[in-house]
């Protein structure tokens, strides 16, 4: 069931298997298994459910029992914002991890429906061709490669795996709870759809994937700690696939109006939280923080020369040595 393609990507290397205990991600384990890749687990209890304890408890017998290891992260309660402050403590753990024991590849268990239903949600907010692709099987980031290897896969066929393989696995009941958008979208929309078209959504994706590759011209990002920055490829709509791409990876994922605004704007704060401002033929994304420091005449006078927003000039005035490589930059113009 596993593309060898996938792999390929995960032979002699040291994975990481994001687990949950549900169908996917124990469809997953099992597959790995099965096909001999080696492995660990990171599973995170947010001791939110009764059987959340079970799931940690079936996820450490299976790393006793295949000899793996098993990360556990015992989360703080999260009073609001779930869905979001649940992923940011997910990854952040994720991260820590691959840090210490210098994992090179992440593994999640987003299927083809996890796929459909983003894109249909994309396609509800208003988004382009890229946008909508969403998902891909394979990602690499500033220190490792996170990898999807069941995408092209539905639920129904990792369901059919464990029933046919006789594999325990959980349910978790807040999949059923309405009251998530994205469990309406699931239940009323995507799963019927793919029950009936399974294999048309499938090409669907195949061409959709082929059209985002033809169009969006690939750009590498730099980073610099918290700084990043890319040569513009002169086309707005690859840029902001750039950005875009490059602020998930930080946790945060720009709004379909934020995507519009960027197309127009030669700088815009996002979220509060991150500066993209053009100068030159470079895009910079820095951290956005109100300063109280007064800036010295000769600076400011420098960032001007260099055709530098002001709303960036804080930053790099506190930053010297990410101000230097910028000013290498435009000087090379």
């Amino acid at each position: 069931m596993l593309k060898h393609s996938s792999l390929e990507k995960l032979q002699n290397k040291k994975n990481l298997l994001a687990f949950s205990a549900g169908v996917d991600s124990t469809a997953l384990l099992f597959l790995l298994l099965q096909n001999n890749i080696k492995f660990d687990i990171a599973i995170v209890d947010y001791a939110l459910r009764a059987q959340s304890k079970e799931e940690v408890a079936y996820a450490q017998e299976l790393a006793k029992t295949y000899n793996f290891k098993c990360h556990l992260l015992n989360a703080d309660l999260i009073k609001k914002n779930f869905e979001a402050k649940a992923r940011e403590i997910r990854y952040d753990f994720f991260h820590t991890l691959i840090t210490e024991h210098s994992y090179e590849n992440l593994l999640t268990a987003h299927h083809l429906g996890d796929r459909f239903e983003w894109m249909l949600m994309q396609f509800c907010k208003g988004a382009g061709c890229a946008e909508m692709a969403g998902m891909k099987d394979v990602e690499v980031r500033e220190n490792y490669t996170l990898l999807r290897p069941l995408l092209h896969l539905d639920k129904s066929e990792l369901l059919e795996y464990l029933h046919t393989n006789a594999v325990k696995y959980f349910v978790d009941e807040s999949n059923s709870d309405e009251s998530i958008k994205r469990n309406v979208f699931r239940h009323t929309i995507t799963m019927p759809l793919l029950e009936k078209h399974l294999l048309g959504i499938k090409k669907s994706f195949k061409y959709m994937d082929d059209d985002v590759a033809a169009l969006i011209q690939n750009t590498q990002i730099t980073s610099l700690e918290e700084f990043a920055f890319f040569k513009s490829t002169q086309d707005k709509r690859s840029d902001i696939y750039a950005v875009d791409k490059y602020l998930k990876t930080q946790g945060y994922m720009p709004s379909a109006n934020e995507r519009e605004l960027l197309n127009g704007e030669e700088s815009l704060v996002l979220g509060r939280k991150f500066l993209v401002s053009y100068s030159g033929n470079f895009v910079f994304i820095a951290p956005y923080k109100r300063s109280e420091t007064v800036l010295p005449k000769e600076f400011k006078e420098e960032c001007r020369k260099l055709k530098l927003d002001p709303k960036i000039r804080a930053y790099l005035y506190e930053n010297s040595a990410v101000f230097l490589r910028v000013k290498e930059l435009l000087v090379g113009i």
